[in-house]
């Protein structure tokens, strides 16, 4: 059976960047945000691209599920990247019991700052913060396996470092030569909402080297920061760190 991992992130982070450095594996294929049509179709919700991504994707959870668990895969390993907001809170999780799972966090005033730039307004559920704990508590029961986290931060200051590290709690081999750069451009696997989203990761052949940014946030969005705050906090207290910076990372 062909290993799949479960990669949980919210928006605006490096996921897709992550996702780049998967599928530039030879050993590897990759999924964009599958349950992105479930999640517009169900709440109504009007995002770029919402007709196109409507008629690109099953708007059906049972059929995407399928997809994820019992199709086949052409490939040694599959990558499949999540969006820890798609998911109701009603859903069955029992479909991830196969899966390996890990999540991606950020700092949540970089989320929102980040997001803002794209979208005209922000929120507690577009952002699915919350929802990832939640979400990383359901898995551990699911699975009987606490998810392995990686912070967006700490594989941006040394990506060699601490993909080494998540390559091995995965049990799969570490590629560097694969996983830490790739060719600029789209791919075929990128989701139809790649024009709105993707020009940053469209443009990189590598890893961005970490820059703390100096963030300002109004009112609202800054008490928003700081309720989300904890959240972050519970799961970046069991992230994978690099132990030591390591030479000649990016």
């Amino acid at each position: 059976m062909t290993p799949r991992i479960a990669m949980w992130s919210g928006p605006r982070n490096i996921s897709t960047a992550m996702m780049r450095s998967w599928e530039n594996r030879p050993d590897c294929s990759v999924v964009d945000e599958p349950f992105y049509a479930c999640y517009l179709q169900e709440t109504g919700l009007e995002h770029p691209c919402r007709e196109a991504i409507l008629d690109a994707q099953s708007t059906s959870r049972p059929e995407v599920v399928e997809g994820l668990t019992g199709a086949p895969v052409d490939s040694p390993l599959q990558y499949q990247k999540h969006m820890t907001h798609h998911i109701p809170r009603d859903m069955d999780m029992q479909w991830c019991a196969g899966l390996a799972h890990c999540f991606l966090i950020r700092d949540p005033a970089e989320v929102i700052a980040s997001y803002l730039e794209k979208m005209p307004s922000v929120s507690e559920d577009a952002i699915g913060i919350v929802r990832q704990t939640e979400l990383f508590e359901t898995i551990s029961a699911v699975t009987g396996i606490t998810p392995l986290v990686v912070d967006s931060a700490d594989i941006l200051r040394d990506p060699a470092a601490v993909l080494a590290k998540l390559c091995a709690q995965l049990e799969v081999s570490w590629l560097p030569g694969s996983m830490l750069r790739w060719p600029a451009g789209r791919r075929d696997s990128d989701g139809v909402w790649a024009p709105h989203w993707y020009q940053s990761v469209e443009n990189s052949t590598g890893f961005a080297r970490y820059q703390p940014r100096d963030i300002a946030l109004s009112g609202k969005h800054q008490a928003l920061a700081e309720a989300m705050a904890p959240y972050y906090q519970a799961l970046a207290g069991r992230r994978i760190q690099a132990d030591r910076p390591t030479a000649g990372a990016c």
